[in-house]
Parts: structure tokens; sequence; C-alpha cells
């Protein structure tokens, strides 16, 4: 087998190396875990919305609570004054009365600011729970999701490591190191062939037709010598 043939031997290895790529860089898995983080991304976008209304909400209702509890307590406090006998005065009882009075009016006032705002804060409590079970099932999907992309890319990795090494012996086999170098440079310039077939006027990289002249040239050329197309610059070999 002649040198350039050869060479096509490196250019078919590199192919099929270029398919591993890819095929790892599109595995289902892949899509399977993005779907599911970018799920649960846009429901912990959601849950920051709503956690600190919630959690303002939940304040105030705690604070009306706490303020109707003081409430509560301090007109608890002078009916017990009023019914322990210590107070003898009628006017004074009477004005006793009116202070429970006003106390439980602003007891009555301040539970009913706490019944809205547990109102307001329920539906708020509620979407939360549901958005957190929601994205630890979504976490839950992400984990397996990537748990098998991981087997998944192992698969792949391991056809990489023999693929190289096939690689690796048929550049070697190629004895021209400049030659290798060269078709190496050409391949990274047109991202994916650095060598093809002549077949016909036809180059098989870029598929593009290449004068006859040209292709007469190259064909009747002393062998080993290096023809390149003029569309594409690969190394052509007829």
């Amino acid at each position: 087998m002649s040198t350039l043939e050869l060479l096509l031997a490196v250019q078919e290895r590199d192919l099929a190396l270029d398919r591993l790529r890819h095929r790892r860089a599109n595995l289902p898995e892949r899509a399977t875990l993005a779907e599911a983080e970018a799920a649960s991304a846009a429901m912990r976008a959601r849950l920051a919305e709503l956690v600190g209304p919630r959690d303002t909400i939940a304040a105030e209702q705690r604070r009306h609570e706490d303020e109707a509890q003081s409430l509560s307590e301090q007109a608890t406090a002078v009916e017990k004054r009023m019914y322990s006998g210590e107070i003898s005065s009628p006017k004074e009882l009477q004005a006793m009365q009116a202070d429970v009075e006003q106390l439980r009016r602003h007891q009555a006032t301040v539970e009913e600011r706490a019944i809205a705002a547990m109102e307001r804060y329920e539906p708020l409590q509620e979407e939360v729970a549901e958005l957190e079970q929601a994205i630890a099932a979504r976490d839950a999907e992400a984990g397996a999701a990537r748990a098998a992309l991981a087997a998944a890319e192992a698969v792949v990795d391991d056809e990489v490591a023999v693929e190289q090494a096939a690689r690796a012996d048929a550049a070697a086999e190629v004895r021209n190191a400049a030659l290798v170098t060269d078709y190496e440079r050409r391949r990274a310039q047109t991202q994916g062939q650095g060598a093809a077939r002549l077949v016909g006027n036809t180059c098989q990289a870029c598929h593009l037709t290449i004068p006859a002249t040209e292709v007469d040239r190259i064909r009747h050329a002393p062998e080993g010598t290096v023809a390149y197309c003029d569309n594409c610059g690969a190394i052509l070999i007829p």
C-alpha cells in the first residue's frame, strides 16, 4: 500500500472519531438531562418569586396574632381585677369595663387582619409546596439522567479509545511525519477531511469537480507526488 493510501486510512480513522464525538455530543441522555435541568431552573425561579412575598405575609400574620394575644391578655388582666373584689368604686369599675370593651374591639380588628393575612398566605404556601415537590421530582429525574448519561458517555469513550489507538497505528504506518502534519493542518482548516480519494474528476472531500488537465497531471505524476484539491485544499489520492 502506498504512503498516500496509508494516509487515507488515517483519514478514515479520523472520520470514525468524528462520528463518535458527534454521537457523544448528541446522546439522547444529554437532551433528557438538559430538559430536566431547564424545568428545574424555571421552577426554582418561580419559587424565588414566591418565597419573599410569602415570608413577608407570614411575618405580618404572626405580628397580628402576637398583638391580638397581647390585647387578649391585657383585657383578661383588667377583667381579673374587676372581679377580684379589690375595686369597689362603681365609677372605676365602669371605666375598667370600657377599657376591656375597647381592648376586645381592638383585639377583634387585629384578629381580622391576621385572618386576612392568612388568606393571602395560604395560596402562596400551597404553590410553594407544590413547586418544592415538583422540583424534588425533577431533581430526581436529573440525577437519573445524569447517571444514564455518564454510563452512555463511558461506552462511547471506550469506543473512542479503541479508535484512537487504531488511528495512532495507522499514522505510524505512513512513516512520513511531515505528510501526516500537513494532512492534520489541512484537516483542521476544512474541519473534516485533510485527504480524500480522487474519483473521476471529483474530489471526495468537497465533491467538486477538478479540471481535466489537473486530473491528468495528478494521475501521471511520479509515485509519491502529493497533489491538492484546488477547491478545498485536501490531499488527493488518485
